[in-house]
């Protein structure tokens, strides 16, 4: 009889073939990606339905044609950027959480998500404290969050925002679609993300997206304290913010 390990090992190889079929751009039926990966049909179609439930596969409503979806193309932007963020943002999260004495945070995309990464506490005695390494909320909850959406390009955008208003119908009833459209406008414009009472009321932050070497944005540096103390310092912050992303970008940028 095969052990719970042997069996748990044999489920994860069944998901890799499956999405190792995925990685050929002529295999997107059921029935080619059942065979690709020997697998029975049954058996590649609850696959595919967990993989989709997860982001990490897309079904075209039309077609039926499977397709790799955000979350491995997240995977390969962290991949193929190589670049140890959490490191080279922790001096700026300090200096940050000094000059403000507020909760300063790193975020990073995965997804139609973000994923806090890391964060700083000042000396203010009110924090920002609903927040810890490992939190997740939907791409635009959250200022660092909304600096995340802001920057993405148009069609990658289109594709996300769908799960991302889904989510939002569902758990932030206070922040509704039309109201993260019009924020995510703002934040394009002005070039920082300014968010108050949609995670904890009375409470907001202000954020600004970090770039890789390919330009796409790849993390975001955010501060989170009382709205009375973000609304009346929105331009220092928003500067102080931008300054110390674009000193983390310039580690990778080539030397002149």
């Amino acid at each position: 009889m095969p052990t719970l390990d042997s069996a748990v090992v044999s489920s994860t190889k069944k998901t890799c073939r499956v999405l190792a079929s995925l990685s050929d751009r002529r295999i997107h039926r059921l029935t080619d990606i059942a065979q690709h990966a020997g697998l029975d049909i049954s058996t590649a179609l609850r696959i595919l339905k967990d993989l989709e439930s997860e982001g990490f596969v897309e079904r075209d409503p039309e077609s039926k044609h499977y397709m790799l979806g955000p979350q491995v193309y997240a995977m390969h932007h962290a991949m193929v950027d190589g670049l140890d963020l959490r490191g080279l943002a922790r001096p700026a999260l300090i200096r940050l959480a000094r000059r403000f004495g507020d909760t300063v945070i790193l975020s990073m995309p995965v997804g139609w998500e973000s994923v806090c990464v890391d964060l700083c506490f000042g000396d203010y005695p009110i924090r920002a404290n609903y927040l810890e390494v490992g939190s997740r909320r939907p791409l635009g909850v959250g200022a660092g969050s909304l600096a995340l959406l802001s920057a993405l390009d148009e069609d990658e955008a289109q594709a996300l925002l769908p799960l991302v208003r889904e989510r939002l119908a569902a758990r932030y009833p206070r922040f509704p679609a039309e109201a993260l459209d019009a924020a995510a406008r703002r934040a394009r414009e002005l070039g920082h993300a300014m968010l108050l009472d949609v995670v904890v009321e009375k409470m907001g932050g202000l954020g600004v997206a970090v770039r890789g070497p390919s330009g796409r944005a790849i993390g975001a540096l955010s501060v989170a304290a009382l709205n009375e103390r973000i609304e009346p310092r929105e331009q220092e912050l928003a500067q102080a913010l931008a300054e110390e992303a674009r000193a983390i970008e310039r580690a990778w940028m080539p030397h002149a």
